[in-house]
């Protein structure tokens, strides 16, 4: 392994970090939620703006913070797929820089394999192979981690992501944005079984869909019909049990489709990621599911559970020390397969 500083800046989050040997030395995260909310979810050019605004002193605070100078950091890495083109160009280029700067290794890293990572910062010993539940904002997958560098898709959403799924219902409740942390919060509250709301049917698996996949589309369409409902019945939107009832069956569905799939292919653990993962009712009754079949599953703590830089140095420092690089001229990409992370780095040596 080795110290690897690191920038995240696919969203509208400016994070940087430094990590050694898959352990924190330091780890800055600038988030813009405060600026975006007024506009009910992230606006890519607001985004950029903000990420130029405070790139600089994040990066001389994850410094400061590590008690590290240039001369000791090993490589320089940054988020370079899938994201925001803009937000992905800001980070690319400063670490780019950097690197041509102070003579460093430059590496590209793939967004979801850093929340794969991110497993590995609390669970330094974990090794492949073991299945990887991604869930945020804007993805939802399984993953067969094979190694480093080597995944497979064995399940993903067919339309709204999980995270995304929240921040849609809590809009229509009239939650603000973002509408994971309180949903979540709300759902605490209420009955989860006060509503019987559907987990999202998939059809036998065709035109290369995968037998684990979930769909979500379908869930936030019953919420609003239960909703417009209510209010035609004249009474008051019972919100927190329409919550836990929410929650409950997001919950339910994830962890059917995790443990099944987990189950058909051997894995003994599942490493949860993304901004979701911090969800209590996920977290709650994945991990009881699992017990019943003897299977472990690890959850990152909060703070890297939503985007971070820690989690990008992490999967960086691994490449690094199997000789894995980036060529300078490595561009940004919306959207890139995780399949694909390979292509971004050049033959060791």
């Amino acid at each position: 392994m080795a110290i690897v500083l690191a920038i995240e800046s696919s969203c509208d989050e400016t994070a940087v970090a430094i990590v050694n040997n898959r352990q924190v030395c330091s780890s800055i995260i600038a988030s813009q939620i405060s600026v975006h909310q007024q506009y009910g979810g992230v606006v890519p050019e607001v985004a950029s703006r903000q990420h130029l605004e405070t790139i600089n002193g994040a990066i001389a605070k994850a410094l400061e913070q590590a008690k590290l100078d240039w001369g000791q950091i090993e490589g320089i890495a940054a988020t370079c797929a899938p994201g925001l083109v803009g937000a992905l160009l800001v980070g690319l280029t400063a670490a780019k820089t950097l690197a041509i700067v102070h003579k460093k290794p430059f590496l590209g890293v793939h967004h979801l394999e850093g929340h794969i990572y991110a497993t590995y910062l609390s669970e330094p010993s974990l090794e492949p192979p073991f299945l990887s539940l991604l869930v945020s904002g804007g993805h939802t997958s399984l993953i067969y981690v094979k190694d480093c560098g080597r995944y497979e898709t064995l399940g993903e959403t067919r339309d709204d992501a999980a995270g995304e799924a929240f921040d849609k219902v809590a809009r229509l409740l009239k939650l603000g944005y973002p509408g994971g942390p309180v949903i979540d919060k709300l759902a605490q509250e209420g009955n989860p079984l006060a509503f019987a709301l559907p987990e999202g049917k998939v059809s036998l698996p065709s035109g290369g869909y995968h037998p684990y996949d979930g769909s979500f589309s379908g869930l936030k369409t019953a919420v609003l019909r239960l909703v417009q409902q209510l209010e035609k019945d004249g009474g008051e939107v019972p919100i927190t049990d329409v919550a836990a009832s929410f929650q409950e069956t997001v919950a339910r569905s994830l962890t059917k489709r995790a443990i099944a799939c987990a189950l058909d292919y051997g894995l003994n653990t599942i490493a949860v990621g993304g901004g979701v993962a911090a969800n209590s009712g996920l977290r709650k009754t994945l991990q009881a599911t699992a017990a019943k079949h003897n299977l472990r599953v690890l959850f990152p703590p909060m703070k890297f559970c939503t985007d971070n830089a820690a989690m990008i140095a992490c999967a960086a420092a691994d490449h690094l020390s199997r000789g894995h690089t980036s060529p300078i001229t490595l561009g940004v990409e919306s959207r890139l397969a995780l399949t694909q992370v390979m292509k971004l780095y050049q033959p060791a040596g």
